[in-house]
């Protein structure tokens, strides 16, 4: 499922894309524990997948959902120098995907800035789909998170 079949393209006058996907990640060992983050921004307008950029980073002593809302603003902001119109956010934590989308009531107070960063980076782009996908559709950002946190 999709919002992107009638997204326009930029056009060859344009420097932004028509769409990009980030898959994003985030994990702590113990809740709380030791954390980490993972996020891949890709070009799905090439085949295969153009791998823009990756994020790796070990964030200290969080929880999971912390590190989640951590990975996905990461994201964001490590693909905003590949402008677009549209971007497809993509994540294994349902919680953060129905929190963003407005779906689930943010009841921790301490996320509610996390929300709020993100959806002020999604306000980039002229159309913003957010997909639940399986763990197994997220290895590439779980990979990330791993190595992030074995390498601390």
């Amino acid at each position: 499922m999709t919002l992107f079949d009638a997204a326009p393209d930029p056009g060859p006058d344009s420097s932004a894309r028509a769409r990009i996907v980030i898959h994003f990640d985030g994990g702590a060992r113990g809740n709380p524990g030791p954390a980490g983050i993972g996020a891949v921004v890709s070009d799905p307008g090439t085949d295969p997948p153009t791998r823009l950029v990756s994020v790796s980073r070990y964030i200290g002593e969080t929880t999971n959902n912390v590190a989640e809302y951590r990975a996905l603003i990461a994201g964001l902001e490590a693909a905003r120098d590949f402008p677009a119109r549209a971007v497809e956010v993509r994540g294994d934590s349902k919680l953060v995907i129905e929190q963003v989308r407005g779906a689930w009531k943010v009841r921790q107070a301490h996320l509610r800035p996390l929300v709020d960063d993100v959806r002020r980076l999604l306000d980039a782009y002229d159309t913003v789909a957010l997909v639940h996908v399986p763990r197994e559709q997220n290895t590439d950002a779980d990979l990330l998170v791993n190595a992030a946190l074995d390498a601390r």
